[in-house]
This record gives structure tokens, sequence and C-alpha cells, in this order.
């Protein structure tokens, strides 16, 4: 028990480490890196959202720098296949079939505009996802940990994509929206990067000990309390259930699943870590729960025709 609580200590330390070397190369969003760290010491994935220029592929590409994973992109294509992120069987110079391994393989993956691709090459990256593993010609091969989806999205040009389906959805730990920076925010953008070229960021962390503070944050107790406020939070979304807020029933078609109440206690337990806490509080469940059950809950035609935004709903079921 002690040693878990010295690995705490030392996670907040790296995770202020973390944050500091992330800013070299990102101005402002900080609550999004949080975000992300955060899935990441969940053994999570994370999808991001965003206009075009909001820096998002920079940001999973600043967070890859500062830790020492394999790290690969993959833009995803209408003719983007299975084959091209899985890899394939080709027949060597022996006459024998050898598995050449697609960009999956790897530690952090960025998938860029992960809706313009078909829904086969989505349901493919949708196993590696759940199972941490894939099968190609038949067999199946584990992939390396940790593993973890950067997704990001954008929401404004939706002809030809192929939106993702709520199953797949529901795989992504968070789903974070990113706004644009504010008139500080912005000047210090454009000074950083019309100057000379962005900084080369230093390497704060192994995939080892990323691996080490996952386990321990697992292993970190929570209060019954805590999980029933987590659960109680959950039911209020689902109309027409036990538990259902008001505003559920008049504006919800329906809510979220139990994935919803698990992510809501792994990532309390992961932000109390990160801020050096030893048990997670009602404050770290708050803290996370908009980013994940703003992709598990669905409108009615009624909260469309009133512009009744998600964000709005999930504020006030937290009240």
């Amino acid at each position: 028990m002690e040693d878990n609580a010295k690995l705490i200590d030392q996670l907040k330390g790296k995770y202020q480490e973390l944050k500091k070397e992330i800013s070299r190369t990102i101005v402002g969003q900080e609550e999004v890196i949080d975000k992300v760290l955060i899935s990441i010491f969940s053994n999570g994935h994370c999808l991001l959202i965003g206009v075009p220029g909001l820096a998002k592929t920079l940001l999973v590409t600043a967070i890859s720098e500062t830790l020492d994973l394999k790290y690969n992109r993959i833009q995803f294509t209408p003719d983007l296949m299975p084959s091209d992120i899985i890899g394939t069987e080709i027949l060597d110079n022996n006459k024998e079939f050898k598995f050449i391994p697609g960009p999956l393989f790897a530690n952090i993956i960025l998938a860029d505009e992960i809706n313009r691709t078909p829904p086969k090459t989505q349901s493919a990256l949708l196993e590696a996802m759940q199972e941490r593993e894939i099968t190609a010609a038949g067999v199946t091969r584990k992939l390396e940990q940790p593993f973890f989806v950067l997704a990001t999205q954008n929401p404004i040009e939706q002809e030809g994509t192929y939106p993702l389906p709520e199953a797949q959805l529901d795989r992504f730990m968070f789903s974070v929206v990113l706004d644009y920076p504010t008139l500080e925010e912005e000047i210090s953008i454009v000074e950083n990067t019309t100057g000379e070229g962005l900084k080369k960021l230093n390497k704060i962390l192994s995939g080892t000990e990323i691996l080490q503070y996952q386990s321990v944050i697992r292993l970190m107790p929570v209060p019954k309390h805590i999980t029933e406020y987590a659960v109680k939070l959950v039911a209020k979304t689902r109309p027409g259930k036990p538990g259902a807020h008001e505003l559920a029933e008049k504006y919800l078609n329906w809510g979220a699943g139990p994935r919803a109440s698990q992510f809501l206690i792994a990532g309390a337990k992961t932000h109390a870590a990160l801020q050096g806490k030893y048990a997670p509080d009602i404050e770290d469940v708050k803290y996370v729960a908009e980013a994940i059950l703003r992709h598990r809950i669905f409108k009615n035609y009624k909260a469309e025709a009133e512009h009744i935004r998600v964000e709005e709903l999930i504020r006030e079921f937290l009240k």
C-alpha cells in the first residue's frame, strides 16, 4: 500500500512535467490535454472533435513526443481498406506467406478524420480498440501494450463521411470538444508558429512506466458512496427507467449504458491520482462526466427543435 502511495506521488510529479513539456508546443487547451492524459492513464481511447485548424493533430503528436512509445498516424480516407491498417499477407521469395504488420501495430494510434472511412475499416479499428488484438488471415495477433487510439473528427464537413455507429462511439472513453483559443492564446500561437520551427519535445515517460501507473490506478480504493453516485448519475440519463431525470424523459431517446458507469469510476480514479490523491471523490467524477456522457446520450426531435445541447442536459444531471 505504501509503495502504491509512493507511485501516486511520483505520478503527480510526472504529470506536471508532461503538461509543462506539452505546453512548449501547445498553447492553451489545458482541459483537452488533461482529458487525453486521463484517458491514457485509464487505458482508454479518446475522440477529439473540432473544426479544422484547432491543432488536433498537433496536440496528439506533441503528447506522443513526450511518451517514449511507438506512434503511428493513419489518415482515414474513403478508399482505406481494413488490410491497410491491420496489415496483409504477401508471398515471399520462398513461396511462403509472410504477414506484413500494418500501422495499427504501435502503442499510440492517431486515427485522423476517423469518420471519413467506410464502416468496414472502422470495424477493423473497433476490434483493435476493444480486444487489444487483431485478426488477419485467420490468425489473431496481440497488440503491444500500452495501446490507445486518439481519433480526430471534423464536425462541419459531413458530406462524404460515415458517422461512427453508436457501438463504436461507446468504445471511446472520452469525447472531447476543442474550442477556439482566446485572443491572448491566439496571439501567442501566431507568435510561436510564424518564427523558428516547432521545438522538439523531450521524452518524459516510457511504456513500462505507463503500464505501472495504469495498474496502480486500477488498484486505487473507491468509497462505495462514490460508486453509487456514478451509477445514479448514469441512471438519470435513461428515459423510461427508474431514477431517470425529468429532462431525460423530456429530451432524450436513450441514455448511457453500464460502460459509462465503469468509465466514470476509472476516470475519477485517474483524475484523483494525477492530483496526488489516494482515493477519488465526487468532484473527480464530476470532472470527467461531461466528456464521458456526451457521446452516450441521444437527443429526441423535441430537443433538436428547441436547440437543447447535450452538454446543457449533462450539467443539469450533475446538479
